[in-house]
C-alpha cells in the first residue's frame, strides 16, 4: 500500500560538496510546489538521532543556491549504524510527523539510508552529492563539475610556476579511491602524466616517461595524482623517488587538499542539484523509496540504492587513451 507523503525531511551527509544547497533548495521548493510540508534536519544522521530538526518553507531557502558547504551542516554517525541509534532517528522522524527522507551524500551515507529504510519501511531517497564522482548509477554527482573546475584553475596557475622555473610539479588532487578529478582535470590542465588508483603505472613508467619529456625538449612538467594512487607510497615519496633516479629536474609538490570542496557552486551542479531535487520529490509523491536518483546520457534517472552501493561508476578507457595520446 502506498504511503501518503505530507511532510518530507532532507538531510546532508558525509563530506561536503558544492551543490548541495542547491539540492536542499530543491527539495524543499518542490515539496511546497506539491503542497507538502517540509524540515531541513542539521548535522546528517547525529542531527536526526538527536531531533536537531527544522521547519523549512520555500522562502526559508533563498539566496542558498549559489553557496558552497551545506547550511544543514555535516557530520559522520557513529551512533546511526547501531540498531539503538537508528530507532532514536525513527521515534524523532515520528515525533515530528515526517513521512519521508532525502539524503544527499555519497555511498556511506545511502548505505545507512538503506538500512533504514528497511528496518522501518520508512520511504527514502538519496541525491548523489560528492566531488569525487564515484558514485555508479549517475554520470554525474552532485559537486563534482565545480570541483573539477577549482583543480584546472590552482593547477593552470601552477603551470605558470613551473614554466617560470624549470621545474616539476607533482600535484595532488581528491580522489581516495576513483580517479574522476585527477583524470580530466590533468587533461584539462595539459598535464605530462595523470596518476589515478584505477591504472598503477608503476615508477619505472613514470620515470621513462618523465626522461622522455625531458628529452623532447619540455623544460617544466606537471604530474597530477589521485590521493589514492598506488604508484608511490604518497606524492611526497613519489616526488622524492624521482628526484633521486632524475636529478636533472626540480622537483615540488603541491597537495590541493579540501580547496576543492569548497567555494560556490557552478552553473552546471546547480542545475544538476535541481533536477535531482525535484526528481527525488516526485519519487516519494509516486509511493517509489529505496532508490537514488541520477543522470545517465542528461536524462534523470533511478537505480536501487543497493546497486548504488556494491557497484562503482568505472573510469572511461577512451578518456584514458585521449590522456596517453595528450602526454606525447
Amino acid at each position: 500500500m502506498k504511503k501518503l507523503i505530507k511532510k518530507i525531511g532532507v538531510l546532508t551527509s558525509g563530506g561536503d560538496a558544492p551543490g548541495m544547497n542547491a539540492a536542499i533548495r530543491a527539495v524543499i521548493r518542490a515539496a511546497s510546489y506539491y503542497k507538502l510540508e517540509s524540515v531541513g534536519i542539521y548535522r546528517g544522521y547525529e542531527g536526526l538521532i538527536e531531533g536537531d530538526i527544522i521547519t523549512l518553507t520555500a522562502r526559508d531557502v533563498h539566496h542558498i543556491i549559489q553557496k558552497g558547504g551545506t547550511i544543514l551542516k555535516s557530520a559522520r554517525s557513529d551512533e546511526f549504524r547501531t540498531i539503538e541509534g537508528r530507532k532514536k532517528a525513527y521515534d524523532y522522524l515520528d515525533k515530528n510527523e515526517v513521512d519521508a527522507l532525502v539524503v544527499i551524500g555519497g555511498d556511506g551515507s545511502f548505505t545507512g539510508a538503506m538500512v533504514f529504510s528497511k528496518e522501518y519501511n520508512f520511504p527514502v531517497i538519496g541525491l548523489p552529492g560528492t566531488i569525487d564522482n564515484d558514485i555508479y548509477g549517475t554520470d554525474f554527482t552532485i559537486g563534482y563539475d565545480t570541483a573539477l573546475n577549482t583543480a584546472v584553475e590552482v593547477i593552470d596557475k601552477i603551470r605558470d610556476t613551473a614554466s617560470s622555473h624549470n621545474r616539476l610539479f607533482f600535484v595532488e588532487v581528491m580522489g581516495r579511491d576513483a580517479g574522476f578529478i585527477a583524470l580530466n582535470s590533468g587533461i584539462g590542465a595539459g598535464a605530462e602524466e595523470i596518476l589515478i588508483p584505477e591504472e598503477d603505472m608503476g615508477l619505472d613508467r613514470l620515470l621513462l616517461s618523465l626522461e622522455k619529456s625531458r628529452r623532447s625538449g619540455k623544460t617544466s612538467s606537471l604530474v597530477v595524482v589521485a590521493e589514492g594512487d598506488k604508484t608511490g607510497e604518497n606524492v611526497f615519496q613519489l616526488a622524492s623517488y624521482v628526484e633521486e633516479n632524475l636529478p636533472q629536474y626540480d622537483v615540488r609538490v603541491s597537495v590541493l587538499g579540501h580547496m576543492q570542496r569548497g567555494g560556490a557552486p557552478s552553473c552546471f551542479d546547480r542545475v544538476l542539484a535541481s533536477r535531482m531535487g525535484v526528481k527525488a520529490v516526485e519519487l516519494l509523491l509516486d509511493g517509489k523509496s529505496n532508490l537514488m536518483v541520477g543522470m545517465i546520457n542528461n536524462e534523470m534517472v533511478d537505480i536501487d540504492l543497493e546497486l548504488a552501493v556494491k557497484e562503482h561508476h568505472k573510469i572511461n578507457p577512451e578518456i584514458l587513451r585521449v590522456s596517453e595520446i595528450m602526454s606525447v
